[in-house]
């Protein structure tokens, strides 16, 4: 798989070495909490977006939403859990 962008949540602990066993590549993580991350562009080689919507501000997630939906990148809301996430992981793998 190729590159996912990470939104919210401070740390990631095991969940960067879980979504690198899945299969990617990549992984570029912004903790969300820095009201300059709201100017940050989604790069053009990532292939989804995550958001941790337990652990980022609701302006952001607007922002990264609207970032996402112009670049057509396929956006998904998480807990900060690994089957919140893997249940994602399973839509992406079925769209690939």
């Amino acid at each position: 798989m190729a590159s996912l962008l990470v939104v919210g949540a401070d740390h990631l602990g095991n969940i960067t070495d879980k979504l690198a066993n899945s299969g990617f590549r990549e992984i570029i993580h912004l903790n969300g909490r820095k009201v300059n991350m709201v100017k940050r562009d989604i790069p053009e080689h990532v292939a989804a977006v995550l958001v941790m919507i337990d652990y980022i501000n609701h302006n952001l997630a607007k922002k990264v939403k609207e970032k996402a939906k112009s670049k057509d990148k396929p956006i998904y809301f998480v807990k900060r859990s690994w089957s919140s996430i893997y249940a994602v992981l399973e839509q992406l793998e079925k769209h690939a």
